[in-house]
Formats: C-alpha cells, sequence, structure tokens
C-alpha cells in the first residue's frame, strides 16, 4: 500500500531508541525526509546511521522537554529540509508511582514531559504546515488513556491531559488540511518496558509494527481520520469507550 507521504519531511522526537525510533525508521522507509532528536548522542548516532540508510536525516542532540527545544528543533527541519509536513511528539514516560505517592515537582516535570512537551511542538509546527494546507501529527501517548494504569498515576494524568487537548485541537486544524491523532500503545518490547518489567517482555508488542501505524496515521489515506485515538495493545484495554 503506498501511504503517500514519499518526499514528506517528518520530525520524530525522542527517537533513538523504543517507540520513537521505530516510527521514525518507519516513515524512512516511506521515503520521509527525517529529523531525529534525543539527550544521548551514542544512541542517537546509531539511530542517524540507519535511517542513513534510508533516507536524507538530520540528527539533533537536545532535550525536547526543554521548555525552548520544540522551537529550536522546528527552526532546524526548516532550515535544513525547507518544512515541517509530519511531526510526532513523544517523550519518555515518568517515574512508576500510585496517585498519592507523587509531589508538585514530580507532577510538574510529568506535565512538562508528556502534555507541554506536544503542544509546544504543535505549535511550532502548524504554521508551516498551513502554509501548505496538509501536515500530520500523531502523538505517541498509552493505552492508559483509555484504561488508567494503578501504577502509572503521573503518566496516566500527563497522557491523558494531551489526550484531551488534541480532541480539542482536531477541529481546529482539519480545516487547514491537518489532522492530529494519538497511538496509544500498550507494552512493547522497548528499554522502558523492560526496566517497568523486570527484563521480561514475553508477550509484548514490536515496536517495528507499531511504527507502522504511525506511519499509517500520518499517510494520505489517513487524510479523514483526525482526533483519533488508536489503540496498538493486543486487546490489553477492554473498556467500549
Amino acid at each position: 500500500m503506498d501511504l503517500g507521504i514519499a518526499g514528506r519531511v517528518a520530525l520524530v522526537t525522542a527517537s533513538s531508541k523504543g517507540l520513537g525510533r521505530a516510527s521514525a525508521i518507519a516513515l524512512a522507509d516511506e521515503g520521509c525526509k527525517v529529523v531525529v532528536c534525543a539527550r544521548g548522542e551514542d544512541a542517537l548516532r546509531d539511530t542517524e546511521k540507519e535511517l542513513a540508510a534510508r533516507t536524507d536525516v538530520l540528527a539533533i542532540v537536545d532535550d525536547v522537554t526543554e521548555p525552548g527545544a520544540p522551537q529550536r528543533l522546528v527552526e532546524a527541519t526548516v532550515d535544513r529540509f525547507g518544512t515541517v509536513d509530519i511531526l510526532v511528539p513523544n517523550a519518555g514516560g515518568p517515574p512508576p508511582g500510585r496517585a498519592l505517592e507523587f509531589d508538585d515537582d514530580q507532577l510538574a516535570a510529568a506535565l512538562n514531559a508528556n502534555l507541554a512537551t506536544s503542544v509546544r511542538l504543535v505549535r511550532e509546527s502548524v504554521p508551516h504546515m498551513r502554509e501548505r494546507h496538509w501536515g500530520r501529527i500523531c502523538c505517541i501517548t498509552s493505552s492508559s488513556i483509555k484504561q488508567p494504569i494503578p501504577t502509572l498515576a503521573l503518566s496516566n494524568t500527563a497522557r491523558t491531559g494531551l489526550w484531551a487537548w488534541i480532541k480539542t485541537a482536531a477541529a481546529e486544524l482539519f480545516p487547514d488540511g491537518i489532522t492530529i491523532n494519538t497511538a496509544a500503545p500498550g507494552s512493547h518490547a522497548t528499554d522502558r518496558m523492560k526496566q517497568l518489567g523486570g527484563g521480561n517482555t514475553e508477550g509484548m508488542g514490536d515496536p517495528v509494527d507499531f511504527g507502522k501505524v504511525v506511519a499509517f496515521l500520518c499517510s494520505q489515506p489517513a487524510n479523514f481520520i483526525t482526533g483519533a485515538a488508536l489503540q496498538v495493545d493486543g486487546g490489553s484495554t477492554i473498556g467500549l469507550l
């Protein structure tokens, strides 16, 4: 199936490992030019090398959760490739804990990383998408936006707030040819899930498959899908909504 995005410019954040990396590779395989970023340079350079065998790539060492980073990343993308067509906001999840086990500073950090960071990225990218009357935004969140996970209270709180914002933004952006959705993963065999699960990844999803789902939500055929949360969780979310 031709996703119709060859030659498009994609910015994928926190993308040296895990689901961000898988998403960047999937978009590269569809012919997109890709910008990736991460805090750790060694892992980022490994990802850059793999992407460079597939497409034009720009790798930037930066912490996307810093308030000024989204502007820097979008500006660097536009300087290199002329625009931003596709945005995949992603950031590492907060530490585990139950609902009454975190303080104000931990709450603020989670809201910054897993809500405000994505809003900033969208705000910086949308003007370039509006110029071309075409854009795709796919935020990476979690299945917890539909079914809270008792031991991940901070993630539940921040990511559900982002989901509410996505639903609000979708109607505003659609008349400009821009869609905004979220891919909501369950357990996938990433480094984070290995840490949370004590190293056991049996029965978890393959990040490669998840990346292809993100690529579809960023595709031309997905032009009438917006304000949607696509669960990629192997059926673990059992609610009807």
